[in-house]
């Protein structure tokens, strides 16, 4: 999305309708996008935006994407999380999560770095472990959208990552989209399930 030659630039991902909204939701939830998943690039990094509608009410999906220490939950490709002892879910705790085989990636170290329950945001870094995603971070944010009388979910995940050597910038955010991905469309399936 954002090119730059030596310097440090800004994401425009409020620029950017992205896929899955509605040029009402993105008009709607535009100074959310500006205020949460805005963040500063070297020249080695790539960011990406992705949304997720979902039928069920902003409450139901928060319960789900706050659970830090529950991943699995709607993320693939975990095979289990684990947290010490004081874990008490905030900033600064951290999880440990192994991932199944198969990706290019066995375990993850994650620190939680936002989580506003009154706001519906969370974010977490990625600080070790054995995977290719250096310098990850995220944000997630959830909105309620009334929409012909009923009350949706959009839920919006936007990410920041370093562009591994040998490796170009198109792949890596092809990577971490497609996981990204599947994970707001099993989330998706969980909320509505959960929610009927």
């Amino acid at each position: 999305m954002e090119k730059s030659h030596g310097q440090e630039t800004t994401t425009s991902h409020h620029l950017t309708l992205p896929p899955g909204l509605t040029q009402e939701d993105f008009l709607e939830l535009n100074p959310l996008i500006t205020e949460f998943h805005t963040y500063t690039l070297t020249p080695s990094q790539c960011s990406s935006l992705l949304s997720q509608r979902i039928h069920a009410p902003p409450h139901a999906v928060w319960s789900i994407v706050r659970s830090f220490h529950k991943p699995q939950l709607y993320k693939h490709f975990i095979k289990n999380c684990t947290v010490k002892p004081t874990f008490t879910m905030t900033v600064g705790d951290t999880r440990d999560v192994n991932v199944i085989s198969g990706l290019p990636a066995a375990t993850s170290t994650e620190r939680l770095d936002i989580l506003d329950d009154d706001r519906h945001v969370t974010g977490f870094s990625i600080i070790g472990g054995e995977h290719r995603l250096r310098n990850y971070r995220s944000v997630t944010t959830v909105h309620g959208v009334e929409r012909e009388g009923k009350m949706l979910s959009v839920v919006l995940e936007s990410y920041v990552v370093d562009v591994p050597e040998g490796n170009t910038e198109e792949d890596t955010r092809l990577f971490a989209d497609t996981v990204v991905k599947l994970n707001l469309q099993k989330l998706a399936v969980v909320s509505e399930g959960k929610s009927e």
